[in-house]
């Protein structure tokens, strides 16, 4: 049962608190404030996560991008690696294989060889020649794939037969005219198809070097010549020898003249220069 007289005292107490009691009217300003403060850094967060998202889908594009354009030249090197050992070794073959498929960037390539009449190596398992031959496959592949202008080669044949170099050089001169090689090499069937040869040696202490333009050499060689024919082709051969013994002279005179700082001016950019 309520009691009526204990219910008049509580309201008669919290009366007297009421009237006693001073509201803080400084909290709705504050309250005001923080409102204020929040709708700004939700929005903020809204903008960052706008460009978050664009920022992940031009990353995500660009990942695309980066694999497609791999994946394209990837296998227009193979195909050309493989083209190109062939041709150098007559019969071999190589192949360049993904480690990771699904995505080749996190662990490389597999550089596989097959040598004539031998069955598939990795590179690293190979003779120092046949290192060579498929070092220069691919090189001459990614060359196809993208030319540099300009090519440094150290006795790459130094470890080849004289077949091989043979190949190697005539690739470079007939294969490759968008590019300049500079070769160093010890091999005759290598250097003999330059189009500027530098000479290094030592003497006195001192290193010189000599430049030959090796088309400004002719070697005249004596054509076997009937009675009857020597009469009617005398003439035309003392012309014809006359004008190449001017050629001759006019070059060596340009070969002293220009020296070895004239040799790169001179050079085709479609011819290897030996060294």
């Amino acid at each position: 049962m309520i009691d009526k007289h204990e219910l008049e005292q509580q309201i008669q107490q919290l009366e007297v608190q009421l009237s006693s009691a001073k509201p803080n009217l400084s909290v709705l300003e504050e309250y005001k404030k923080r409102e204020e403060e929040y709708l700004a850094r939700a929005k903020d967060l809204e903008e960052i996560t706008v460009r978050r998202e664009e920022a992940k889908k031009a990353y995500d594009e660009l990942r695309k991008r980066r694999l497609d354009e791999f994946m394209a030249g990837f296998q227009i090197i193979s195909q050309r690696l493989k083209e190109m050992y062939q041709m150098i070794t007559l019969g071999g073959n190589a192949e360049l294989e993904l480690v990771d498929s699904l995505d080749p960037f996190s662990e490389g390539i597999i550089f596989s060889v097959m040598p004539p009449k031998k069955s598939w190596k990795n590179i690293s398992n190979l003779s120092g020649g046949e290192k060579t031959l498929s070092s220069l496959a691919l090189v001459f592949a990614l060359h196809h794939y993208k030319p540099t202008p300009l090519y440094v080669m150290d006795e790459i044949d130094a470890a080849l037969d004289f077949r091989n170099v043979s190949i190697v050089a005539n690739y470079i001169k007939e294969r490759t005219k968008n590019a300049q090689f500079v070769i160093i090499s010890l091999r005759n069937n290598m250097f003999e198809l330059a189009d500027r040869l530098v000479g290094i040696y030592k003497t006195n202490n001192k290193t010189k070097s000599i430049s030959i333009n090796p088309s400004a050499i002719t070697v005249l060689r004596p054509i076997p010549m009937t009675p009857s024919s020597s009469q009617m082709y005398g003439q035309r051969q003392g012309e014809g020898a006359a004008r190449r013994m001017s050629t001759m002279s006019r070059h060596t005179s340009d070969l002293s003249a220009g020296g070895p700082s004239k040799l790169r001016h001179l050079g085709s950019a479609s011819e290897p220069i030996a060294l």
